[in-house]
C-alpha cells in the first residue's frame, strides 16, 4: 500500500475513478431531471446553466442520462470481470497444478478462444443468445475468461516449483492444503492486477455492444447506447455523443494507471525505470 500511494499516476487514476464512481452512486440525487422522461419542447438544446450537458433530440437531459448511465456501465464491467474470473480461475488452477493431459486439453480450448478477438467473440455469443444486458455480461465474461486461465496457470506453475511447496509435500500435506495455504496466497497479487486491467477491457466491450444495440434497449440510459443515440447529429448537436464518449474514455484511462500501479506495488522488480 505504501508503494502504491507513492505512485503519482496510480493516485491520479484512483482519484478520477473514485470521482466517476461517486457521480454514479449519487446519480439519483444530482441528476436534477428524470433521465427517461421526454420533453419535446427542450429538444437538442446546447449545454447551459439549466442543462449542464444539454439535451438530446427527445428533450432528455444529457447530464442526467450520463451520470445515471454510469451506474449501468460500471456495474456491467464489474459483473463481467467477476464472472470471467470465476470461470477461468479453477481451470487455470487445475491445469497449472496437475499438468499432463489435463493441461494440454484446457490449453487447446483456451488457444481456440484466444484465436478470436474479444469483441468479436462477445458479439458472436450475444448474436447467438439474443440481445440483452445479462447476455452481454455473460458474453464478455466468456470472452475474457481465457486470459484468466492463462494467467492463473502460469502463476501456479511458477509457484509450485518453490522450495516451500516441496517442503509442504514432503511433510505429507494434501493437495488441497498445498493449493490453499501455499500457492493461492502467492498468485492473488497478479490475479488482482489482471482483474483491474480486465475491467477496462470489459467496459470497452460492453459499451461497444450497447453502441451496436446488442445490450440495453431504449430508453435505458447507458454510455454506449447514448453514444449511438447522437451519432447522426454530430454536426448539429455534438454534446449528445460527446459527453458519454468522454466519460467512457476517462474511465478506461483512469483504470489503466491503477492497474500499472498495482503491478509495480506488488512486484517492484517489474517497474520500468
Amino acid at each position: 500500500m505504501r508503494r502504491l500511494l507513492k505512485n503519482g499516476s496510480a493516485l491520479f487514476g484512483l482519484a478520477i475513478l473514485g470521482a466517476i464512481v461517486m457521480l454514479a452512486l449519487l446519480a439519483p440525487w444530482i441528476a436534477r431531471f428524470d433521465p427517461i422522461r421526454q420533453n419535446p419542447r427542450e429538444s437538442s438544446r446546447p449545454p447551459s446553466a439549466n442543462h449542464f450537458f444539454g439535451t438530446d433530440r427527445f428533450g432528455r437531459d444529457v447530464w442526467a442520462r450520463t451520470v445515471t448511465g454510469g451506474r449501468l456501465s460500471l456495474r456491467t464491467g464489474i459483473a463481467a470481470v467477476a464472472v470471467s474470473m470465476a470461470i477461468g480461475f479453477v481451470p487455470g488452477l487445475v491445469a497449472g497444478y496437475r499438468g499432463g493431459w489435463i493441461d494440454a486439453l484446457i490449453g487447446r480450448g483456451v488457444d481456440i478462444m484466444l484465436a478470436f478477438p474479444g469483441i468479436l467473440l462477445s458479439l458472436a455469443i450475444v448474436a447467438a443468445l439474443g440481445p440483452g444486458l445479462y447476455n452481454v455480461q455473460l458474453a464478455i465474461a466468456i470472452s475474457l475468461s481465457p486470459t484468466f486461465v492463462r494467467l492463473v496457470r502460469g502463476c501456479v506453475m511458477a509457484a509450485k516449483e518453490n522450495t516451500y511447496v516441496e517442503a509442504a509435500r514432503a511433510l505429507g500435506c494434501s493437495d488441497a492444503v498445498v493449493l490453499g495455504r501455499h500457492i493461492l496466497a502467492n498468485i492473488l497479487g497478479p490475479v488482482t492486477v489482471m482483474t483491474t486491467v480486465a475491467l477496462g477491457w470489459a467496459m470497452l466491450i460492453a459499451t461497444s455492444l450497447n453502441f451496436l444495440g446488442m445490450g440495453v434497449q431504449p430508453p435505458t440510459p447507458e454510455w454506449g447506447a447514448d453514444l449511438a443515440l447522437g451519432r447522426d447529429h454530430m454536426r448539429t448537436a455534438w454534446w449528445i455523443s460527446a459527453f458519454p464518449g468522454f466519460f467512457i474514455m476517462l474511465t478506461i484511462l483512469a483504470i489503466n494507471p491503477v492497474g500499472d500501479g498495482l503491478r509495480d506495488a506488488i512486484d517492484p522488480g517489474l517497474e520500468i525505470r
